[in-house]
């Protein structure tokens, strides 16, 4: 445990030591589609390469109507392209989903996506990228009442899969981060532990927590933002919440004390990030600026 404590110092101390500042104000927000519809409140990395870049994003929406899933591919430094996905029709729709993660298999590729009340949908794209096929639909268990879920995420720890989700909070109210182990073959998640999060930054009309991703030596990233209305203005922050690491058989968590602004974004409301690795990659994240739609945004890259 001493050696975990001492890792999760040392990385800490590297991440957020990075000269950020003015390479963050020098690149550009770009848009992905206008209006309230097509908001992202989940991000999810597809496919990585030297100048080329696929994204899986969901949307928040509760009507019949409205889309749940889209592709986004980047080219370059070009404008993200928008492909929307054709949820199967023999599911229910999602109502109101908030985040999505990728689920640490070799031989497959698939996706894991949160509602806001607990509903997990484990899904693939098909080949032609253009529809979506449902694995399996489960509920997270235990549910708190009045719990509002916006973030999920998994990673691989030492051979155990770690399932990480959080209650977002509300201004004086904290986000709660809740933690266990995913049984991928049983589709349960054995509940470890939870603990609470307030943000120092944004103070007003503050969501503690709008997504969140572990990276895989176990660090928690979460964003947090303001939202004071379809027509903001926004405000949001990204921190490094702390570390996963594996005491004994269990999984401990060990929260920052001090939480440091790594990137803030001004007039945007951050709702979704992912972890890109290597030379070309960065924190990117995706806004749900409601009635000014969506963008995204690569922070620490070279673009």
């Amino acid at each position: 445990m001493r050696r975990f404590l001492s890792l999760l110092i040392t990385l800490t101390i590297l991440v957020t030591s990075l000269p950020i500042s003015q390479q963050v104000f020098a690149q550009a927000w770009r848009p992905v589609k206008g209006g309230i519809f097509f908001g992202i409140s989940g991000m999810a990395l597809v496919q990585q390469q030297s100048n080329r870049l696929d994204l899986l994003i969901v949307h928040d929406n509760k009507e019949k109507d409205r889309g749940r899933i889209a592709i986004i591919k980047i080219q370059d430094k070009n404008q993200p392209q928008y492909f929307p996905l054709q949820w199967p029709r023999n599911i229910d729709l999602p109502i109101d989903l908030e985040a999505i993660t990728s689920v640490p298999e070799r031989n497959n590729v698939s996706f894991m996506a949160l509602s806001s009340f607990g509903k997990v949908y484990h899904l693939k794209i098909t080949n032609d990228n253009k529809n979506v096929e449902i694995i399996k639909v489960f509920d997270l268990q235990k549910v708190p009442q009045g719990s509002n879920f916006e973030g999920f995420a998994l990673q691989e720890i030492d051979s155990k899969l770690l399932a990480v989700w959080a209650h977002r909070g509300d201004g004086k109210e904290s986000a709660i981060i809740y933690w266990g182990v995913l049984d991928l073959a049983g589709y349960q998640i054995a509940q470890i532990g939870f603990t609470n999060l307030i943000v120092p930054w944004p103070t007003d009309n503050v969501r503690h927590i709008s997504d969140l991703k572990i990276d895989p030596a176990g660090i928690l990233f979460i964003s947090s933002a303001s939202d004071p209305g379809n027509d903001g203005p926004f405000d949001s922050a990204v921190y490094v919440a702390g570390a996963f690491g594996v005491s004994g058989n269990a999984i401990a968590f060990r929260q920052n004390p001090q939480l440091v602004p790594l990137y803030r974004y001004n007039y945007h409301k951050v709702e979704a990030i992912e972890l890109l690795p290597g030379a070309e990659g960065g924190v990117i994240v995706g806004t749900d600026d409601e009635n000014m739609g969506a963008s995204i945004y690569i922070s620490g890259s070279n673009d």
